[in-house]
């Protein structure tokens, strides 16, 4: 995932839960409390996973042709990356998108509330040197805190592109958040949505122990099962397309393990889940990860299912 875009902690990239009530059982943390944990284990869990790679295949293989839709002709277009995580996957459709609408300048609003992740993403702009076409502004802050910004600016500017990737599970209310920047869309403007799907071992994990692992100011474990529930009811049209991926989890079943413990915590968003998780709650992890709807076991190893899901959201009507 990427990293949050409401932590102090990401939606990352990296970027990034229906609102609840639920409270995390003491002496449970949440893995968001520790930002240097966090980023450690979601390191590991981008080269453990084929995360980026799915990212990526979406990016060069559809997403173009919904970027070819926006703008409408205009010579400048306005984006906002919420979650932007360290720019990585966020520079790839900056790409495409020039590729796109070649000669446009762009405007590029990045909302990230993590001082490493900015600094990073600043320093891969410094050494590129083929996008003086775009501007870049840096909001460090949170999604809530960006919204409350912008409507205390009242901005008149509207965006033809946003993306919200893998941060949705660190806002309070998901689809307060989708409908504030749906309405900075402008004629034409495209919403991107990135998260895991809800026929991920992810959704199976979250299903079965959202009381023991959710905590009470995040909607942690949303799934675009929850995103699309949310759009359905509101009647809000959007396209949808599946995203494969895997994670090799094998060493979180190796009792010990530095590499399974930091594995664990991203799964569970729980800090240091191996230590203070019980004795039950942990069996009961452990063995769920290990079912078929979580997990293959091939060649010895154990491999998770981390499918995402791209949702696509237009201008309100």
């Amino acid at each position: 995932m990427s990293q949050p875009a409401c932590l102090s902690p990401n939606k990352i990239i990296i970027t990034f839960f229906s609102a609840r009530s639920c409270v995390m059982a003491s002496p449970l943390q949440s893995l968001v409390n520790d930002d240097s944990r966090y980023l450690k284990s979601f390191q590991l869990f981008l080269e453990r996973s084929s995360e980026h790679q799915c990212m990526r295949d979406f990016i060069h293989q559809q997403l173009p042709d919904i970027l070819a839709s926006i703008g409408n002709g205009k010579s400048h277009l306005n984006v906002i990356g919420v979650g932007s995580g360290a720019g990585e996957i966020d520079l790839e459709m900056l790409s495409e998108l020039r590729q796109k609408h070649p000669g446009v300048t762009v405007d590029n609003e990045v909302v990230e509330p993590s001082s490493q992740q900015l600094h990073v993403y600043k320093v891969s702009v410094a050494q590129k040197k083929d996008i003086d076409y775009i501007s870049f502004t840096w909001n460090k802050m949170t999604a809530s805190e960006f919204e409350e910004h912008w409507k205390e600016k009242k901005p008149t500017k509207k965006a033809d592109f946003i993306h919200m990737i893998q941060m949705l599970y660190y806002v309070k209310d998901p689809g307060a958040t989708i409908s504030f920047f749906q309405s900075l869309l402008d004629k034409n403007g495209k919403l991107l949505i990135i998260l895991v799907s809800g026929r991920s071992g992810w959704g199976k994990l979250w299903r079965t122990h959202r009381q023991e692992l959710c905590t009470p100011d995040l909607s942690q474990c949303v799934t675009t099962e929850d995103i699309k529930r949310i759009l359905d009811s509101k009647g809000v049209r959007y396209q949808s397309y599946e995203l494969p991926s895997q994670m090799d989890i094998t060493e979180c079943f190796t009792e010990g393990d530095e590499e399974g413990e930091l594995l664990l915590d991203f799964l569970t968003e729980v800090l240091n889940f191996s230590k203070t998780a019980s004795p039950e709650l942990k069996a009961d992890v452990l063995k769920l990860l290990r079912q078929p709807d979580c997990s293959v076991e091939s060649e010895g190893r154990v491999v998770f299912n981390n499918n995402l899901e791209a949702i696509v959201i237009d201008q309100q009507p």
